[in-house]
């Protein structure tokens, strides 16, 4: 089901981590941001747009993360952009294909339009399209070419995989040689922009307002400035506190505090 949470904004929650997939109109179609998880709501998704006459004319992968490289036939052959580093840490990580069970994919997920994403050339600041202005914020938390998407004209944020309400800062400890630093940064740019925000929508959890916003970063800088200083972080998403069904983010908090020691 879509939810509007602006005008020309519309949001399709998935059961699979509360999973959440962006469409934005434009005049001649719709923008699909991360188009979601189980093939089923895909196809429901593509469905519903047909029967509102909307035709996606693009699609965006916020991140290189399986669960936002997703497609659906139904959605048609519309080009999917992602930025240029996304589009890279996508092609090289799936060129030897995925371990659907080592990454606990679920048997309702088809991986057969997996990663199909074209790259934008570096330091583009929007995504080509005629609609409202989409405008690009690359930074590295998280994942290597992570973008959150200002949707001009509209006030809201996509934040991709960050300003949950359920997840914690989960840091890109793989790759990243400052993955502590890359999400202070990170912050501070989505910082920088909610002045013009009135809705922001994470990847993974609820849609929130300007004031949630604005604590969402506050806490996310919280837990991460603990885990930098060895501290508990006394974060409600972790522990007793968590959201039903979420209980599982302490072991990623507990991962995160062990990988963290071995660095150092």
């Amino acid at each position: 089901m879509l939810t509007q949470v602006a005008e020309g904004v519309l949001v399709h929650e998935s059961e699979f981590c509360q999973s959440n997939a962006v469409v934005v109109r434009g005049r001649a179609g719709v923008v699909l941001i991360d188009a979601g998880v189980l093939e089923g709501e895909m196809a429901c998704l593509a469905s519903d747009l047909s029967d509102l006459g909307h035709t996606v004319v693009a699609g965006f992968s916020t991140h290189p993360h399986w669960d936002h490289l997703l497609w659906h036939g139904g959605l048609g052959a519309a080009p999917r952009y992602g930025t240029a580093r996304c589009a890279a840490t996508a092609r090289d990580r799936l060129s030897g294909g995925i371990d659907a069970r080592r990454f606990g994919i679920p048997e309702e997920v088809s991986l057969d339009l997996l990663g199909l994403v074209t790259g934008l050339p570096a330091g583009t600041a929007r995504i080509p399209w005629d609609g409202p202005g989409i405008r690009i914020i690359e930074h590295q938390a998280h994942a290597l070419g992570h973008a959150a998407l200002v949707i001009e004209e509209r006030g809201v944020l996509v934040a991709g995989d960050m300003l949950s309400d359920v997840l914690i800062p989960m840091l890109d400890l793989s790759g990243a040689a400052d993955p502590i630093e890359d999400y202070l940064t990170a912050l501070r740019l989505l910082e920088g922009v909610a002045g013009d925000v009135d809705v922001v929508v994470p990847g993974h959890g609820s849609v929130g307002d300007a004031h949630q916003m604005r604590a969402r970063i506050e806490r996310d800088r919280a837990y991460v400035l603990a885990l930098r200083d060895g501290q508990d972080p006394s974060d409600p998403r972790v522990g007793p506190s968590a959201e039903p069904g979420w209980e599982w983010v302490g072991s990623v908090h507990a991962g995160q505090l062990q990988r963290l020691a071995q660095r150092s």
